[in-house]
C-alpha cells in the first residue's frame, strides 16, 4: 500500500515534504507525491485523495480548510513555525517606515510602489494581505494587492531592491529571499496577518495502517526550524540542488 503524500505547490512546501518523504522511504514507508495548489489541496485531503499534508499551517493559515475533518485527522510533528508578514528592504529608513501604518504617512506613500505583489489567492497571506489593505484604508491611498505566481513576487522585490525602490513584500518565514535579503517585517498590532502558526504534518486516520512503526517515530520526532527550511528552500530555488539530494544531506546531518 502506498501512502498518498500531498504538498502545497510552493518551493518551502516542496523541500519540507521532501526531507520527510525521503525519512519515510528510509522507514519502510513506500510513498506517492501529489502537488497542487493551496486549495485543491486540502480538497484532496477531505475527499481522501491524498493521506497526508505536508504541512498545514494551523490554526491561521490553513485552518479554514481542515473544518469538519479534525475528527479524522492525526497531527504529527511541528516541522517549523511559520508565519505571515509584510516586509520592506532593509534600506527603507526604520524611523520612518515601522509598522503597516506607516505606510500611510504622505512622505512615506509618495515614495513607495503602490502595487503589493503576492502570490496565489488560496494562500494565506494572499487573504490576510486584501484585508490589510482595506481595514488600514490603504486602498483609499492607491495601494492594490496584486495575486501572482511565487515567481512575480520574489522577482517584483528583487527588481525593486536593485533599484533601491521603497516596496512593501507579503512574505511568509520561512522563505528563501531571507537568505540573500535583509527584510524588515512590519509591525501590526491588529494581528490581520495571522500570528504565528505550526507547520503540521496531518494524516487522515483511516490511512495509518500504511505506516510502520519505525515511520510512527519519524513523524513524531522530525522537526526542521525556519532557518534549516529557508536555507534548504535557496538550495532548492537559487543553487538548484535536487530536492532528493537536500533531504538526504539534511537527514544525515541530523543523524536519521
Amino acid at each position: 500500500m502506498e501512502l498518498q503524500v500531498g504538498r502545497v505547490d510552493l518551493s518551502f512546501h516542496h523541500v519540507a515534504a521532501a526531507v520527510v518523504l525521503v525519512g519515510l522511504e528510509r522507514a519502510g514507508v513506500h510513498c506517492q507525491l501529489h502537488t497542487a495548489p493551496h486549495e485543491e489541496m486540502f480538497t484532496m485531503y477531505a475527499h481522501g485523495k491524498v493521506d497526508m499534508v505536508v504541512g498545514a499551517w494551523l490554526p491561521a493559515s490553513h485552518g479554514k480548510y481542515l473544518i469538519g475533518m479534525t475528527d479524522q485527522t492525526v497531527r504529527f510533528s511541528v516541522l517549523y513555525t511559520p508565519y505571515c508578514l509584510w516586509g520592506v528592504p532593509e534600506y527603507v529608513p526604520a524611523g520612518q517606515v515601522a509598522s503597516v501604518a506607516d505606510i500611510l504617512k504622505p512622505e512615506v506613500s509618495a515614495q513607495c510602489n503602490k502595487v503589493i505583489q503576492g502570490i496565489n489567492e488560496g494562500a494565506g497571506i494572499s487573504r490576510f494581505s486584501r484585508n490589510v489593505i482595506r481595514e488600514y484604508g490603504l486602498d483609499k491611498a492607491g495601494f492594490t494587492f496584486r495575486s501572482g505566481t511565487i515567481a512575480d513576487c520574489t522577482d517584483a522585490f528583487i527588481r525593486a531592491h536593485e533599484k533601491g525602490e521603497w516596496v512593501v513584500v507579503p512574505l511568509w518565514q520561512p522563505q528563501y529571499l531571507f537568505h540573500s535579503y535583509k527584510i524588515r517585517a512590519l509591525q501590526e498590532p491588529r494581528g490581520l496577518l495571522g500570528g504565528m502558526d505550526q507547520a503540521c504534518i496531518i494524516l487522515r486516520k483511516d490511512a495509518l495502517a500504511k505506516l510502520t512503526p519505525r515511520a510512527v517515530t519519524f513523524l513524531k520526532g522530525i522537526r526542521l526550524g525556519n532557518a534549516a527550511v529557508t536555507d534548504m528552500d535557496y538550495q532548492y530555488v537559487v543553487e538548484g540542488m535536487p530536492l532528493d539530494r537536500i533531504a538526504m544531506d539534511y537527514l544525515d546531518r541530523v543523524c536519521i
